[in-house]
């Protein structure tokens, strides 16, 4: 049996959505082929668990003094963590440094998408149809206009307003660059609705990207595969709010999924296609799940790239692979098989 570690928790602001993804792993597991081993990190600290409860709870947690000799033990590592410090190279590099496999994308291919600005300049290289934007950084309590060629200029944040509307159109959306599922993103139709919401994203984020609104469908795609990728059917999302926020995402339970996606098939292919060159170009490796918006005459917009998707039972990830014929416990079996080849 190979020895896998499911590693979740961690100290980002999704540290909710990631214990909820790993007790999905975690039940659909194949516990006849695997030795699993369940780690929790809170905060600085490393917990071996027996299991986690219907409440997300941690059963029987035990300290683990040694966490790099722990990891060092097994086969291959499962990080189900999304956001800082679990999608953005910052644990990968830790698992490349001790020669540990794990699951997913690299080092830089999870630094370059957990950015959401540094995503937008590799594709734009790519050739890679996106939304207009606009880069502002908050450095304490400084704002700074950064062009499209990274030179900066501090200047008050009216006039970094002016600038915005002076590019991009409202209605506007405001997101922290290096943050996921939808935490400190909101949509203004104003100047002053663009400031407040520029100031909430600098709550978790220095860095601040502000994007045109496209109206179109919100349509998702999953990628799987290393060097050798395959693509999913694709997704619809129906908020059921003006936008697909964390609170649409995890909590109402109002927002609907449509799979596959009412898209004609020359479109589709389109996405596919776009998807598994943003994937490439970005040297991901395991998994990604890739968003798009598409417009009523059919322009393809890459919206944003997801290197360590939910694995909820209402995630899109598992559920597109399992319209592609592949199940989640045959999905998990796969990315094990994958960290290991890579």
């Amino acid at each position: 049996m190979k020895k896998v570690g499911i590693v979740f928790g961690g100290k980002s602001t999704e540290k909710k959505i990631s214990v909820i993804s790993a007790k999905t792993v975690i039940d659909n597991i194949d516990k006849d082929k695997y030795e699993i081993s369940k780690v929790f990190i809170e905060e600085d600290d490393w917990y071996l668990c027996d299991d986690i409860d219907s409440n997300y709870e941690m059963i029987n947690k035990k300290k683990i003094d040694n966490i790099i000799s722990f990891l060092k033990d097994l086969d291959t590592v499962f990080p189900v963590l999304h956001g800082k410090y679990g999608e953005d190279g910052t644990i990968q590099g830790m698992f490349e440094m001790f020669n540990i496999p794990y699951v997913g994308c690299g080092v830089i291919g999870s630094a370059m998408c957990m950015d959401k600005v540094y995503t937008k300049t590799i594709l734009e290289k790519a050739n890679i149809n996106q939304c207009k934007y606009v880069y502002v950084k908050k450095i304490k309590d400084k704002y700074i206009y950064v062009d499209e060629e990274f030179n900066e200029t501090e200047l008050p944040i009216k006039e970094i307003i002016s600038k915005i509307e002076s590019k991009i159109k409202y209605p506007v959306f405001v997101k922290p660059s290096r943050s996921g599922s939808s935490i400190g993103v909101n949509r203004a139709n104003s100047s002053s609705e663009l400031e407040s919401n520029i100031i909430e994203a600098s709550k978790y984020d220095n860095e601040i990207l502000i994007e045109e609104g496209i109206v179109g469908k919100e349509i998702e795609c999953a990628v799987l595969g290393n060097n050798d990728v395959i693509t999913s059917p694709l997704g619809e999302i129906l908020p059921d709010e003006v936008f697909y926020s964390y609170d649409s995402k995890y909590t109402n339970n109002e927002s609907k999924l449509l799979i596959p996606a009412p898209i004609d098939e020359e479109t589709t292919k389109k996405v596919q296609t776009t998807a598994a060159k943003a994937y490439k170009a970005l040297n991901l490796k395991g998994l990604s799940r890739v968003d798009f918006f598409v417009t009523d005459n059919n322009e393809v917009y890459l919206n944003e790239i997801n290197t360590l998707p939910g694995f909820t039972s209402i995630s899109m990830y598992p559920m597109l692979m399992k319209e592609n014929g592949i199940e989640i416990k045959d999905l998990i079996d796969k990315l094990i098989d994958l960290s290991l080849e890579k």
